[in-house]
This record gives structure tokens, C-alpha cells and sequence, in this order.
């Protein structure tokens, strides 16, 4: 893969996500409770957990 696509695509996510933050976030109501917060910072790191062990689990397979 060419690395000038790859980091176009990078920035194209990253400024879609960005934007999707700024203008869609905020009409989301959520309240600021101690689950909540436990779920936003747990989050990302079990679905990458969940990810590399599928990985894992199909590349032994």
C-alpha cells in the first residue's frame, strides 16, 4: 500500500471523527455518573482486546 494513501486515509478518518465530536456529541445527553465513566475508559481497551484475540484465535486456526 502506497503510504501516502495510507496517511490521506488517517487524516480523512481522524478529521471525520473530529468533526463528529464537535457537531453530534453534543445533542447526546449523558449523564456523568461513575458507570459512565468506567464505560468510556474501558471501552476502547476491551474492544481491542476482543479484537487481537480474534486475530489470535483465527491465525492459530
Amino acid at each position: 500500500m502506497n503510504i501516502a494513501i495510507f496517511i490521506l486515509k488517517v487524516f480523512l478518518l481522524s478529521t471525520g471523527l473530529s468533526l463528529a465530536i464537535k457537531y453530534l456529541a453534543p445533542s447526546f445527553t449523558i449523564a456523568a455518573t461513575p458507570a459512565n465513566a468506567l464505560i468510556a475508559v474501558f471501552s476502547p481497551t476491551l474492544i481491542m482486546l476482543m479484537l487481537f484475540s480474534w486475530k489470535a484465535w483465527k491465525q492459530q486456526g
